[in-house]
């Protein structure tokens, strides 16, 4: 039963056998690298999109329960590295790129939050989610989405708590921790409005990321078919000990949705790439792109930046090198 879950609902392998299909009845020649391309393209294309609506929908649904305001108040009940944990589990149900991350962490460092507790749910919202585990889950297998979650909820709540003992509350801009709070009062939403809501955020979501989508889908599909096995395994194979450090430096000044770059991830995991390595890359792109750290930077004084930029790129070189010792486990 889980088979057919993870094969056939969740990875939609009657999808692919119906687009190679499609293909064949066009008079392609199906043994061909560019027959294998557009198989891929086209069927992760699809995937790719439906799973992310159905996930998107549901996620928003639960999300219009918990209003900004009332999100503030939860996570001011907690302290310590507990308030740490809340705030990197709240990032796992929001839907976001790290850039539509930032607004949100502003929003709770005005409201009073611990900073530190900010930065965990700024590494976890776009590093780690419902949707990524899904589709994570579609390409890799149950243990190694699992993993990969678990250890992204880590780096955020370890990350948030050891840059909140640096003690850098004063790092933070002026105009964010001395804005005054506002109470808003909060409406009721029928469930019809709840539905309406979690429309309108498929659409809002899958508008800003459907062109790394496809972008990622293409990649994913020249690695896949184009680029010969043994240069990706020389270059990004575990037996390569720095193949994790260039994983992560190509990743940083990449800007793309996580859904973008799980396309690519496959793809170097067909061709020999190590799983550390992909793993490192995935979350260089989410978690620390250049356009997120540039608008971090409007936030955050350059002491609090660095640190924070220090502390993940540890945080991900660690994990990458845990995961890449660790790949027999999951196999």
């Amino acid at each position: 039963m889980w088979n057919f879950i993870e094969k056939q609902l969740l990875g939609m392998q009657w999808l692919k056998e119906a687009v190679h299909a499609l293909f064949s009845l066009l008079g392609l020649n199906m043994e061909g690298r560019l027959a294998h391309s557009l198989v891929f393209f086209v069927y992760d294309t699809i995937k790719i999109f439906v799973l992310l609506s159905v996930l998107i929908f549901a996620v928003s649904y639960v999300q219009s329960y918990f209003p900004p305001e009332r999100t503030r108040k939860i996570l001011g009940r907690f302290q310590g590295i507990t308030a740490n944990l809340m705030g990197a589990l709240l990032g796992t149900v929001t839907p976001f790129c790290s850039c539509s991350s930032i607004p949100i962490f502003i929003g709770f460092a005005s409201a009073g939050v611990p900073v530190g507790v900010s930065l965990s749910f700024l590494i976890s919202s776009p590093l780690v989610d419902l949707g990524a585990f899904l589709l994570l889950l579609s390409v890799f297998g149950l243990k190694i989405a699992l993993a990969y979650v678990i250890v992204g909820i880590v780096l955020a709540v370890l990350g948030g708590a050891l840059l909140d003992k640096m003690g850098m509350e004063d790092q933070v801009e002026e105009f964010i921790r001395l804005a005054p709070a506002v109470e808003a009062a909060q409406q009721e939403l029928s469930w019809k409005d709840r539905c309406i809501y979690g429309k309108n955020q498929v659409l809002s979501i899958i508008r800003k990321v459907w062109k790394y989508v496809l972008i990622g889908v293409g990649i994913g599909a020249v690695i896949h078919n184009w680029i010969p096995e043994e240069w990706v395994v020389n270059l990004l194979g575990s037996g390569n000990p720095f193949s994790i450090v260039l994983a992560t430096a190509v990743g940083v000044p990449m800007y793309a949705d996580i859904f973008g770059t799980i396309p690519i991830a496959e793809a170097l995991w067909v061709r020999g790439a190590g799983l550390g390595t992909i793993l490192s890359f995935m979350m260089a792109v989410t978690a620390l792109s250049l356009p997120s750290i540039i608008m971090l930077k409007q936030a955050i004084k350059p002491k609090l930046l660095a640190a924070f930029v220090s502390v993940v790129v540890l945080g991900i070189l660690l994990i990458g090198l845990g995961f890449n010792l660790a790949t027999p486990l999951f196999l």
